[in-house]
């Protein structure tokens, strides 16, 4: 029977299906606390001939392909596939496969509920109750007087999928919606329900502007001074996405001279935020410890996708997730790719 190494939070169903065809260790590094070092790794699998690996924080660099010639499939429990060198994989006939939308609606419902505390002043009225100072019946009422959603306008900046999952949310909700994505067609906005308009009409007209776009070179810094000085002063800008496409020292100026209202981010340039970090003192600042993904659904969901395509290879047959077709063309060609009975 051959082995697979599971390093990824996983559900426990899915690796009871794995197990009836494999034989399975499940070490989830967020309960062992530890990453591999990619050559340590490339020892471990070489060691315990394992032939599928799984993976959500480890990588897996050259080094460990070079160290695991039996190694046969990769899959990573993550949309993005900077875990993995798949030049490296392709090279030697290793398949990698994904999990593209595994958070999807988790970060969606984060964001509106990022959106909800700063809106509503949701920590600070918890903070205000816990800590003895809610003496007046009234006091609440005058202290912590919020905005309502319904009625204001959400720019959504990036709509893929988690953009137009927002967009549906919130358009349930009453908002106006306005999105800005170069990648998108006018006719696929208007799907979405949202305008689709230039950044800089986005920033000056929305009251929230939530960031979902992806780290790239365009994007890096794309939310800094000058976005920033664009928007309404009563603006709040959200940001669940990805670190480094607000620019955390320009909207420390924003925040501290109150140029913008408020924010709230859950991804940070740092990972954890560094100590000194300027937002950690701020006031009209809420922050999160990226748990936008962070759900019980979002384990089920990569599981159960990286559960089927390790099954669908053990039969034989192309998995759904690939990413580099041309290591399963590889794989076609050699002698020992035989479907497991």
């Amino acid at each position: 029977m051959k082995r697979a190494l599971i390093l990824a939070p996983f559900a426990d169903d899915q690796l009871a299906r794995l197990r009836e065809s494999l034989s399975v260790t499940h070490e989830s590094w967020l309960q062992t606390q530890r990453l591999y070092d990619p050559e340590e790794l490339g020892a471990r699998l070489s060691e315990d001939d394992v032939g599928f690996l799984v993976v959500e924080a480890d990588f897996v660099f050259d080094e460990t392909f070079e160290a695991a010639p039996g190694l046969e499939l990769v899959g990573i429990c993550r949309n993005a596939l900077n875990h993995v060198d798949l030049d490296a994989a392709t090279a030697r006939g290793v398949l990698v496969v994904n999990a593209p939308g595994r958070n999807s609606v988790a970060v969606a419902e984060h964001t509106l509920g990022l959106m909800l505390a700063l809106a509503r002043h949701i920590p600070e009225a918890d903070r205000f109750v816990r800590d003895g100072a809610w003496t007046d019946p009234v006091g609440g009422y005058a202290g912590f007087q919020g905005s309502e959603l319904a009625g204001k306008t959400a720019g959504i900046v990036g709509l893929g999928t988690i953009g137009r999952l927002v967009a549906q949310r919130l358009g349930a909700m009453g908002m106006q919606l306005i999105a800005h994505d170069p990648y998108v067609a006018q006719e696929d906005g208007a799907s979405a329900g949202a305008e689709l308009v230039e950044l800089d009409d986005l920033l000056a007209r929305a009251d929230f502007i939530l960031v979902h776009a992806p780290a790239t070179e365009s994007t890096m810094g794309l939310i800094g001074p000058d976005a920033l000085g664009r928007m309404k002063p009563t603006a709040r800008l959200i940001n669940p996405s990805a670190p480094g496409v607000v620019d955390e020292e320009a909207l420390a100026d924003a925040l501290e001279t109150g140029r913008i209202a408020g924010a709230a981010l859950d991804v940070f340039e740092g990972h954890p935020l560094r100590e000194n970090s300027r937002l950690r003192s701020l006031e009209n600042v809420l922050l999160t410890p990226h748990i936008g993904g962070a759900t019980s659904e979002t384990i089920d969901r990569q599981s159960r996708m990286i559960a089927d395509d390790i099954l669908l290879v053990l039969r034989g047959e192309q998995p759904i997730h690939l990413v580099n077709p041309e290591a399963w063309t590889a794989r076609a060609e050699r002698p020992s790719a035989q479907a497991t009975d």
